[in-house]
């Protein structure tokens, strides 16, 4: 976030991807092995946070920031794109049946974001939530 190749791009962006680190909760049933410590969560979140922010800068208007992790603990999905949200009022949510059904995608979702689990959908667990740059 520091280079300058960083600075010039911002606010040029059409699409920008945040494939964020996270716990990989989603991915228990395949890496049962994984460590995980309240503490590493604490880390991850303040991390996503700020790669979240950082990357939010070079979107333009019109443009769309999709955030995503292979994590199923809200605090790393819904808690880093809430506070997100609520720090900039410049993004909304683009609920991603409207992706879906225009992609002829049948695949039914409760809220805006993309959630996929284990159990409901045989996959690895997966979290997805399109913002768009309203200003």
């Amino acid at each position: 976030e520091r280079d300058a190749r960083f600075v010039r791009l911002q606010g040029k962006i059409d699409r920008v991807l945040v494939d964020a680190p996270c716990s990989g909760t989603g991915t228990l049933r395949r890496n049962p092995d994984i460590k995980w410590r309240p503490l590493d969560l604490e880390r991850l979140v303040a991390e996503q946070q700020r790669i979240l922010t950082a990357a939010a800068t070079l979107v333009k208007p019109g443009g769309r920031l999709v955030y995503a992790t292979c994590s199923l603990l809200r605090e790393e999905n819904d808690g880093v794109t809430g506070t997100f949200l609520a720090a900039h009022p410049q993004f909304r949510t683009v609920p991603v049946t409207e992706i879906l059904v225009r992609r002829h995608i049948p695949l039914a979702m409760a809220d805006p974001a993309l959630r996929l689990s284990p159990l409901a959908h045989g996959t690895d667990g997966f979290y997805a939530l399109v913002l768009e740059r309203t200003a």
